[in-house]
């Protein structure tokens, strides 16, 4: 097979890595992404367990605890006996703190194996505010995406302490979210060891990011064959960071795609110009793998498509951005520079 032109240029050095993280991504190593880029369209072995790493440390929350929420509330949690996080990432942090036992309910996309046994009360940032009222929680944590905004407000209507926290974005922000979700339930020790374990491992794999003359170009796909969803990533769709941490060029950012998504066209693809395309494993079977996916208008045409190059990772940590992150990072780059060992 030929090898993408940023692969033929100069030469490179062996990677390691593997494993996502979102997701958060990385995500306990969910997402090691095997077969992709095999020239086939399926995975050809079984994702290890997804699971998280609580702290071996246990967590005792010092309460009360008075935070600013991200929607301008200040917010006092008295108790963390009950808590509910109403985003998969929110769940993640939460249970690697050592929090997991007193979780009571999760985010569709918190699918690790600690969670995975909880009762649903978020689905794609749409919450129930009755289900979540009917757990009795103590505190309540959110993302400035969550809703709908009624929702939220009858949830703190109840007298439920809720918190609303940024979302991470990019590499950078991994550390202060930890933090942040740590002081509102009382763990700021835990929180500071968990920021310093997750940056720690993620500049590890960072550190075995092949030295290379011309950093490969790699496009984030999101794709839904059952919903005929396919969109190319711009320069806010999340993925940036994690590319360019790895050596890579966002290629839907570098060809000037300013937004978060827009429809794949064959002119958009042919001026990004992608080496390799970076997908959520769901999204690749939605559209039948590898075979599937050079079929959609203009793939087939681009370096990536010619080389069937495919860089595939879980859903639910890819873009997740939390403990998991460093095994995010690992994947990307492990599949990414498979053929420069």
């Amino acid at each position: 097979m030929r090898k993408p032109r940023s692969l033929r240029i100069g030469g490179l050095v062996s990677a390691a890595v593997a494993a996502l993280a979102l997701t958060l991504a990385g995500c306990g190593s969910s997402g090691d992404g095997g077969g992709a880029g095999d020239g086939g369209g399926t995975r050809a072995k079984a994702a290890p367990a997804d699971r998280v790493e609580p702290l071996a440390a246990k967590a005792a929350p010092k309460l009360p605890a008075t935070v600013e929420s991200a929607d301008g509330k200040r917010v006092t949690v008295k108790d963390a006996d009950r808590i509910v996080p109403l985003t998969g990432s929110l769940n993640e942090i939460v249970f690697t703190l050592g929090l997991g036992k007193n979780v009571v309910a999760r985010d569709i996309t918190a699918t690790f194996d600690q969670a995975k046994k909880l009762p649903v009360v978020t689905r794609a940032h749409d919450v129930s505010a009755e289900s979540v009222l009917s757990l009795k929680p103590t505190v309540v944590l959110a993302d400035t995406t969550t809703g709908p905004a009624e929702a939220i407000d009858q949830i703190r209507s109840a007298g439920i302490p809720l918190v609303v926290l940024e979302p991470a974005k990019s590499l950078s922000d991994v550390g202060p979210r930890i933090e942040a979700v740590a002081r509102a339930l009382g763990v700021e020790k835990a929180g500071a060891a968990l920021k310093s374990r997750t940056e720690d491992r993620i500049a590890k794999v960072r550190a075995t990011v092949p030295k290379q003359s011309e950093k490969p170009r790699v496009a984030f796909l999101y794709l839904r064959g059952s919903a005929s969803v396919y969109l190319l990533g711009g320069r806010e769709s999340g993925a940036g960071s994690l590319l360019e941490a790895a050596g890579a060029v966002d290629a839907g950012k570098a060809s000037g795609l300013k937004k978060d998504f827009t429809a794949i066209t064959s002119e958009a693809l042919a001026k990004a110009a992608p080496d390799a395309i970076l997908v959520m494993s769901k999204g690749l079977d939605s559209v039948g793998g590898i075979d599937g996916m050079v079929k959609i208008p203009g793939v087939a045409e681009t370096p990536a498509g010619m080389d069937r190059r495919v860089v595939s990772i879980e859903d639910g940590v890819l873009l997740n951005y939390g403990p998991r992150t460093d095994q995010v990072l690992k994947s990307l780059v492990d599949q990414l520079y498979k053929d420069a060992k």
